[in-house]
């Protein structure tokens, strides 16, 4: 009987024991569960305050963006309207008064200088190289070639003029193979053409009229 009571204590004991330890384990399990909940709550809220103050950063950051990207578009639209309102538009044949005169310096240099003037109300630029074709007797026309010299900027105001000039060898043995009477001028850039006289006096041409050369304009300033 001593053996049974004691073994029934030591089997209660043994129960009571087990039951405490299945409920502190419990515990600790919900503790543990309730942390885990609270932790994953406040980095969720970290994380989604992060979220909005990066996204309101980006906002803040895109909004000087733009701003900068139209400043310099509003910029760059007055600068290019600045310049091309400092341009001068090349000058028109109808406005100007073109004529041709005999400038040779002396008896083996021929020179044929074309003035042009600007008769128009506005400002305009005749730089470049004029076309030029001479009309022989026979009827024929022959473009003349440039010579080697570089265009020199040209603006004229109104009355102002510019001259270019045809340069060439004279023939003095009176056997020359040419007979030019007209001059076909084009300013440059344009495509209208005027048509002059060879300047009476102007020397005979020596060898043929690719052996004559035009010039660029220049003021006569």
């Amino acid at each position: 009987m001593k053996y049974t009571r004691i073994s029934a204590f030591a089997a209660l004991g043994v129960a009571a024991t087990l039951s405490l330890t299945a409920c502190g384990g419990g515990d600790s399990g919900t503790d543990a569960a309730a942390k885990d909940s609270s932790s994953a709550s406040t980095s969720s809220s970290s994380s989604s305050d992060s979220g909005s103050k990066s996204e309101g950063g980006s906002e803040a950051g895109d909004a000087k963006s733009g701003s900068g990207s139209d400043t310099e578009v509003q910029a760059g639209a007055a600068n290019s309207g600045t310049k091309s309102a400092g341009k001068s538009t090349f000058c028109k044949t109808e406005d100007l008064a073109i004529n041709a005169v005999d400038a040779a310096p002396d008896k083996t240099s021929g020179r044929i200088n074309i003035s042009m003037v600007n008769r128009g109300s506005t400002t305009c630029s005749a730089t470049g190289f004029a076309g030029v074709d001479i009309k022989d007797a026979d009827n024929t026309s022959s473009p003349i070639e440039r010579g080697h010299a570089q265009p020199r900027v040209t603006t004229l105001k109104p009355g102002d003029s510019a001259v270019f000039d045809l340069a060439y060898d004279i023939d003095s043995s009176g056997e020359s193979l040419t007979s030019p009477t007209k001059i076909l001028v084009t300013p440059p850039n344009e495509t209208h053409s005027v048509t002059l006289d060879w300047p009476a006096g102007a020397g005979d041409i020596k060898g043929a009229y690719t052996d004559v050369q035009v010039y660029p304009t220049h003021t006569t300033k």
